[in-house]
């Protein structure tokens, strides 16, 4: 059995970056936790359990929001993947990044010719663009996506570092994103599944990076846990000269089908998907960064974080019950 170990912390307030201007923090300090600590090592049965009570974790910074007296109250909000249904919207962001991968077109505006296949089905679409050993269609790029456990490298650093800089108009330093984003204190548990395992799905419950490469390029991370219950996506990052293709509501597709595989293939609890952000929350007394993980988050003020109402049907913890 794993020992979960933490240091609590005093509770604290700080700055808001949602119900300001973009790109802008509140100036009073109107964001606030219920109860916060450094997390030195947790099993994924305990974090689970804290993330199902409102918790959430950047790095090893664990920290729970005061709901009551926060300005933008976040509720943490799951979405059920085993009756999850694509809408028209979701099913062309998928259709889109596809035609893109098979016959090419401008990565700059995302424009394409024809028309989309009337047939769609979840899983075969989001796998449709991967390249394959073996496959017998040449495509006009070759993408590949690797799920390997959560590590620092200078290529997945230039990546977050062009995002912040490009897209939230944030500087970084290496070691910014190693606290934020490799480091975790979440212990690998190997995971029971009940039937033969697929090659292409994971051994254990832990922290990963999912890599998207484009041409042999990194242009794309979901950073995420996967635990007993659900995948936890705490983090998106993307090369904005792909913008035009809404990669992070693709990445939301992608998290679903693999949460979906892991159930089926025999981890018969884990149904759940927590959905990720890429928005400012409020800065980390240990971290140092103004960007906090708010995965699993529904913040209604929040034009940025509503979108987690267009997948469906997905549910809010009562904060009280």
């Amino acid at each position: 059995m794993v020992l979960s170990v933490g240091q609590p912390i005093d509770r604290y307030a700080s700055s808001c970056g949602y119900c300001s201007p973009s790109g802008e923090r509140s100036k009073t300090e109107s964001s606030r936790t219920a109860a916060a600590l450094n997390a030195l090592q947790l099993s994924p049965e305990v974090y689970q359990k804290m993330i199902n009570r409102g918790w959430r974790r950047s790095g090893r910074f664990c920290y729970k929001p005061h709901l009551r007296s926060s300005c933008c109250p976040l509720y943490t909000i799951k979405l059920d993947v085993l009756s999850f249904k694509p809408s028209k919207h979701h099913k062309k962001i998928v259709n889109r990044w596809n035609k893109f991968i098979q016959h090419g077109d401008d990565a700059s505006t995302g424009k394409q010719k024809g028309k989309d296949n009337a047939r769609f089905e979840l899983r075969s679409s989001v796998y449709a663009s991967e390249f394959r050993d073996g496959q017998d269609q040449v495509f006009a790029h070759r993408f590949e996506m690797a799920l390997e456990p959560s590590s620092y490298t200078d290529e997945k650093y230039e990546l977050f570092r062009k995002y912040q800089t490009g897209i939230h108009h944030d500087n970084t330093t290496p070691q910014g994103f190693r606290n934020f984003l490799v480091v975790t204190p979440l212990h690998q548990e190997h995971i029971p599944y009940l039937s033969p395992q697929p090659n292409h799905l994971p051994t254990h419950y832990g922290s990963y990076h999912w890599c998207y490469r484009l041409d042999g390029k990194l242009i794309a991370i979901s950073v995420i846990d996967i635990l007993p219950e659900c995948i936890s996506s705490v983090y998106f990052m993307y090369d904005k000269d792909y913008e035009a293709y809404s990669l992070g509501k693709l990445s939301a597709l992608k998290e679903n089908v693999l949460a979906h595989e892991l159930h089926t293939a025999g981890a018969p609890f884990l149904k759940y998907l927590y959905l990720g952000c890429t928005s400012p929350s409020f800065p980390s007394p240990l971290l140092n960064l103004q960007d906090l993980n708010t995965t699993g988050y529904y913040i209604h003020s929040c034009q940025k974080m509503r979108y987690k109402g267009e997948y469906h049907p997905s549910y809010l913890c009562d904060p009280v019950e």
